[in-house]
């Protein structure tokens, strides 16, 4: 099902559509301030198990992210973040960046990988704010890409990830043409932050 969704002005009734396909186990496409992803509920391990499949991954293996409404509900999932990398995250989110933190209790043990890390992100677009607001906690998240000729490339147009993924997602949200850069990927979880992977914009 492609659900058309103004990236401005999100409208209510159909974000509470795709929430409620959240709430009942679905996976869905949805556009982020990079590229577009798969997302799920953090706490339905079906929808979960799903998103692996879809991705390939083992479970136990995969580093999935998590994307949040803001710092307090990256607090809840991660362990005692300290001062120093509080004013890391403070800089540069809401903003194209991924960061790798320890996970806390509260995370469900489906999501646990042998690091015990979470990769954790806020969004500055309005369509995935909207939804997680409207779901009460985080979506479980993944970049949607293609592979041709061995080559990783990420969708752009929703009309794209239609014809390649309609049976096998609940929803894909056209939220308008997505980027082709992927959110910095950046760990936190040592004295000094490391960066993975370059994304848009530098770290500040």
């Amino acid at each position: 099902m492609l659900i058309d969704i103004h990236p401005d002005n999100p409208d209510p009734r159909k974000i509470k559509t795709i929430v409620e396909i959240l709430k009942n186990d679905g996976v869905i496409v949805y556009p982020t301030d990079s590229v577009y992803a798969l997302g799920c509920d953090l706490n339905s391990k079906a929808a979960v198990e799903k998103l692996a499949r879809l991705k390939g991954l083992d479970l136990s293996k995969a580093m999935f992210s998590m994307l949040c409404l803001n710092i307090s509900q990256i607090s809840e999932y991660s362990k005692q973040i300290s001062n120093d990398k509080f004013r890391i995250l403070k800089r540069n989110l809401p903003g194209p960046f991924t960061f790798i933190l320890q996970a806390g209790n509260r995370l469900p043990k489906t999501l646990y990988n042998r690091k015990e890390t979470i990769g954790v992100r806020i969004s500055q677009n309005k369509i995935a704010s909207s939804i997680i607001e409207g779901l009460g906690n985080p979506i479980l998240s993944s970049s949607l890409y293609k592979l041709e000729d061995d080559i990783q490339e990420y969708y752009t147009e929703a009309w794209e990830i239609q014809n390649d993924l309609n049976n096998k997602v609940e929803a894909i949200i056209d939220g308008g043409t997505g980027n082709l850069i992927p959110s910095a990927l950046v760990d936190l979880t040592q004295e000094e932050p490391m960066v993975l992977r370059p994304g848009a914009k530098e770290l500040s």
